[in-house]
């Protein structure tokens, strides 16, 4: 009974990694294709002053901004080497974009759903898909199993998106 349920388990954790590894592969590949220079969404800077860590930025978003769906995230980082998911490496990690909820705690364990967006293939760039509406972007930087650096390599912002 006990062999059935450890197999069991098993098929299941190998099955759900290889549906993230077809999806990480389809997004890649949507990644690779775009030309952000002749995409057609638009994005109006603001005047807003806010607080930031500068380790951490939004390269392709400024916070105010209205944008159009999908819009291009561009994402950066200072200080820390950007890879993929895999055994945590002081200096190195990789980003997770957490919409509308605020910075991991140092330590915790980022999770993956459809509000905390996971770009464990070492990934910087992506297209994002929203609904219209207000949104509050956060950009975390966690190590290689997804545990969070904390609120110092964070960075939030708001958008609109149309």
């Amino acid at each position: 009974m006990q062999y059935n349920f450890i197999t069991h388990t098993l098929r299941k954790y190998i099955f759900e990694a290889m549906k993230k590894t077809i999806i990480l592969a389809l997004v890649g590949g949507l990644v690779a294709c775009q030309n952000p220079k002749s995409t057609n969404h638009t994005t109006e800077e603001s005047t807003t002053v806010v607080e930031s860590n500068d380790n951490i930025f939004f390269n392709s978003l400024k916070d105010g901004a209205t944008l159009s769906s999908p819009f291009y995230l561009d994402m950066g980082v200072e200080g820390m080497i950007v890879e993929p998911k895999g055994e945590p490496r002081e200096g190195h990690g990789h980003h997770h974009l957490i919409i509308n909820e605020s910075f991991a705690p140092a330590g915790t364990v980022i999770v993956a759903d459809d509000n905390h967006i996971h770009y464990g293939g070492g990934q910087t760039t992506d297209s994002v898909a929203l609904p219209s509406g207000d949104y509050k972007l956060t950009l975390q930087f966690g190590d290689g199993m997804h545990v969070s650096y904390g609120e110092e390599w964070s960075k939030t912002i708001s958008v609109s998106v149309k």
